[in-house]
């Protein structure tokens, strides 16, 4: 594994503009450029695995349909789970001898087992075969699938979390229309929001079964803390267990409310402020009955974790069929397509001329919400081993969070014990391995 693949900045600016790949160049012909089933005849159709991430379906189907209309190639899109947790127990199961597709979405928690198992394949021979344009994606995006030199997924659904506010309840307790710069400055506003607006929560957060350990990954970064340091983990060191000490404190005083429902909960008008997925800013906005306002997660910064999910190829089909699976993932990943399922769902545009092409600049000024998502990279960055590429890592810190949080019990016992499991399964699972 290699520190500089794993834990840059994510950096656009400045960077190279890239032409977009043609759609023949991605889709290939009706005879999907050559590929067949591995019996010699052509690739007439293609399964592709998803749990549709931002209420994705329409989209996702719009450009399937695509790109059949282009390669003559069928696809076969199946809901394979409600989540990506679920995506990946169906594909763990088929590895044991069930139907496997030949594209499955692979989150930022789930895609590295699978390739250190070698269930995935490595896609850089598959570029250069199918002429996949690998250098247009934004860098940092790309590099957070690889792995002793190789890459084992596209990012596709790619998001950061950001804050959101109501900004009428902001207006009510005297704020300025923007999300706190720190930390401590939510603390200060916090008690005003609560005043201001009767019983409703100052800011609701997912619970740890929903990612709540993903928010706390910012959080934690900003009190000088960590989750680990690559291999190494953190979770006892004083800025983190001063991070989860905060995270308790801000939860006993009501100022924060740890939710399995928060979307609807800050939807519905009953919390001020929420912290969410990028990839829920369409939802959350047409939802709304009130104006919706975004900001940068609070710092000092960077305070802000990369996520979301990547497209991959299982490695038991056949050389066939993989570079037609390739054919499609740089399809549905291009420059016009990522751009289009970037304004349906808020999810990031994976390519870096994407980001400044003629079709994003009108729709980012009908939306100024997403330009928030966009210049947050510049403060983004790749999370921490013990989240993303320990096995279980991320549902582990959930677990313990709601502990700290909803069961109130001591911040230290709980991260004493998540340094001990978290340690005992990369010795156990990983190290042999590497």
């Amino acid at each position: 594994m290699t520190a500089s693949g794993r834990r840059p900045l994510l950096r656009l600016t400045g960077a190279a503009s890239i032409a977009a790949l043609a759609l023949t160049g991605c889709a290939g012909t009706g005879s999907s450029g050559g590929s067949s089933d591995g019996d010699g005849g052509p690739v007439e159709s293609l399964t592709m695995w998803s749990s549709h991430p931002g209420e994705s379906k329409p989209i996702e189907t719009e450009l399937l349909e695509a790109f059949e209309e282009e390669s003559g190639i069928e696809v076969n899109l199946v809901t394979a789970g409600q989540n990506y947790e679920e995506v990946a127990q169906k594909f763990n199961a088929a590895l044991s001898g069930g139907d496997l597709p030949d594209v499955v979405i692979a989150s930022d928690v789930t895609w590295f087992n699978f390739a250190l198992n070698d269930a995935i394949t490595p896609m850089d021979e598959l570029w250069e075969t199918v002429d996949v344009d690998s250098e247009g994606y934004v860098e940092s995006l790309r590099e957070d699938y690889e792995f002793e030199g190789e890459h084992f997924a596209l990012p596709y659904a790619r998001s950061t979390p950001l804050f959101y506010y109501n900004k009428d309840m902001w207006s009510a307790a005297g704020l300025p229309d923007r999300g706190p710069e720190t930390w401590d400055e939510w603390a200060e506003w916090a008690p005003q929001l609560a005043a201001a607006n009767g019983a409703v929560a100052p800011m609701v957060l997912p619970d740890g079964t929903d990612y709540l350990d993903w928010y706390f990954q910012g959080m934690v970064w900003t009190f000088g803390g960590s989750y680990s340091d690559e291999w190494e983990m953190t979770f006892t060191s004083d800025e983190t267990i001063e991070a989860g000490q905060f995270l308790q404190d801000q939860h006993e005083q009501d100022l924060i409310a740890i939710s399995n429902d928060a979307n609807n909960q800050f939807g519905a008008g009953q919390a001020a402020a929420l912290m969410q997925s990028t990839g829920s800013l369409k939802g959350l906005t047409e939802a709304a009955q009130f104006e919706i306002g975004t900001a940068f997660l609070p710092g000092p910064q960077p305070g802000c974790p990369t996520g979301g999910a990547g497209l991959a190829i299982p490695e038991r089909i056949s050389d066939e069929r993989k570079e037609a699976a390739m054919e499609l993932i740089a399809f549905l990943t291009n420059t016009e397509n990522t751009v289009k399922f970037s304004q349906a769902t808020g999810y990031m545009p994976v390519r870096t001329d994407a980001i400044d092409s003629e079709e994003m600049a009108p729709f980012l000024e009908q939306n100024p919400n997403f330009r928030t998502a966009l210049e947050q990279l510049e403060v983004t960055q790749s999370q921490d081993y013990a989240r993303v590429l320990l096995p279980g890592g991320g549902a582990r810190i959930g677990a313990a969070l709601d502990q700290i949080t909803i069961g109130g019990q001591d911040v230290e016992t709980v991260f004493e014990q998540l340094q001990e499991e978290s340690t005992t399964v990369y010795e156990r699972d990983i190290e042999p391995k590497l």
